[in-house]
């Protein structure tokens, strides 16, 4: 349900409304307004990235994660809902409100995903990883169907961009607070603490400390966090710029738009619930490496495409790969980490994300910089984290990293 709840705001926000707003109207289509984007992604990864491994570590040292899910979800919401006062030329206000609404929301996503080794035992992994992101794209769909509902009758009275967007901007933020509820209501925290020495900063910065000392036990799951780093820059990339290269490129209206994201969450859907339960069949590296395949042709599709007709082709095999992708990942990491160090495993999980998530769209975004606006080069360019995914992912044994996983001592 958590991820039915947050789904809408990477859908809304970041995918399909927001950054296309942000670029056309709040930065002008000035030639630096993408790059200026992807650097506010930017700016709220990094901060994840230094803070993530330290969260980590407290939340499994203090059984914590639902508190801290508390937190970072509250701040998500109170962010999100105040992007509706980001106007024509808000340009400080806007970045300030991503960054803090986007940090909130990657945080929070890093502690939900380490409730998934609690609930599912490692051969079942994949397919409850699965179930959640399947209904995640559901929850997507939703929240992006009612903005999609108001967007059409809006611009059918007249209403400009400036005044539907803010509103999609508290609907998104409403549908989060309530569909959210289920978790804080219901899901246990099965975690116990664990003792530590000094005080709980101290603590936590001692646990992930010996977890770092330690890496060399877990070579595999290193090997396939650097692996996410490259394949997960050029997912990134997509799911923040899908609606400005199709606004951009295509030329797409807002409304166009969003009726392409809603199809694709619906094959998002779709692949994150049948590749669930093909990874625990065939094996995640398998399953992953089939993806990442997929997401090469995804976007020499979308370089290709001169009309529509192609352009739709490559935005529903990205949402089929999208789901499947994010699915296998998230369980594999899952597979790999010591089950008492859960949080703290995905913490470095969330951490090698957000790196490539600062890595993918900032590169998508110096491109369109240099070329004075070249998308279709940027998205070209893109297609290589994903050759270079598919060349670390090739040397992973996860026998063997399982097997690491379950000797390590707390």
């Amino acid at each position: 349900m958590y991820d039915f709840a947050n789904s809408g705001y990477t859908t809304v926000v970041i995918t399909a409304v927001f950054n296309a707003y942000f670029v056309a109207e709040v930065a002008g289509n000035a030639p630096w307004a993408t790059f200026a984007w992807t650097a506010a992604l930017a700016v709220s990864y990094a901060l994840i990235v230094l803070t993530a491994p330290v969260i980590g570590a407290y939340a499994d040292a203090h059984a914590a994660k639902k508190r801290l899910l508390v937190f970072t979800t509250v701040g998500c919401i109170v962010f999100t809902a105040a992007l509706a006062a980001v106007g024509r030329g808000d340009l400080a206000l806007g970045i300030t409100f991503i960054v803090l609404s986007n940090f909130f929301f990657g945080t929070g996503e890093n502690l939900i995903a380490a409730f998934l080794p609690e609930l599912a035992r490692g051969e079942a992994l994949g397919r409850v990883s699965g179930w959640g992101w399947s209904l995640g794209y559901i929850g997507g769909l939703i929240a992006l169907g009612l903005c999609l509902a108001y967007v059409a009758w809006a611009q059918a009275q007249g209403a400009p961009a400036t005044e539907f967007v803010p509103v999609t901007m508290l609907i998104t933020a409403l549908i989060f607070a309530a569909a959210s509820l289920p978790t804080f209501l219901v899901l246990r925290e099965r975690a116990q603490p664990v003792s530590s020495t000094g005080g709980l900063l101290r603590g936590a910065f001692a646990r992930l400390g010996e977890t770092l000392k330690q890496a060399r036990r877990y070579t595999d799951l290193w090997r396939f966090l650097l692996c996410l780093v490259f394949y997960q820059a050029g997912i990134q990339t997509v799911i923040a710029l899908a609606a400005i290269y199709a606004q951009q490129v295509m030329g797409f209206t807002t409304r166009d738009t969003l009726f392409l994201i809603l199809v694709v969450n619906v094959t998002a859907a779709v692949g994150a619930f049948a590749f669930g339960q093909v990874q625990d069949r065939i094996g995640h590296v398998r399953t992953i490496v089939l993806t990442l395949i997929g997401w090469l042709a995804t976007v020499v599709l979308a370089w290709a495409a001169q009309g529509p007709l192609l352009f739709w082709i490559a935005a529903n095999l990205v949402g089929i790969c999208l789901g499947s992708s994010q699915s296998a990942g998230r369980a594999l990491v899952g597979y790999l980490s010591p089950p008492a160090r859960t949080a703290e495993f995905f913490g470095l999980w969330g951490l090698a994300v957000k790196l490539s998530s600062i890595l993918g769209p900032l590169t998508y975004g110096v491109v369109t910089w240099i070329t004075l606006g070249n998308h279709r080069l940027a998205i070209l360019v893109t297609g290589v984290f994903f050759v270079i995914g598919i060349a670390i992912i090739a040397g992973l044994d996860v026998a063997r990293g399982r097997r690491a996983a379950l000797t390590v001592a707390d």
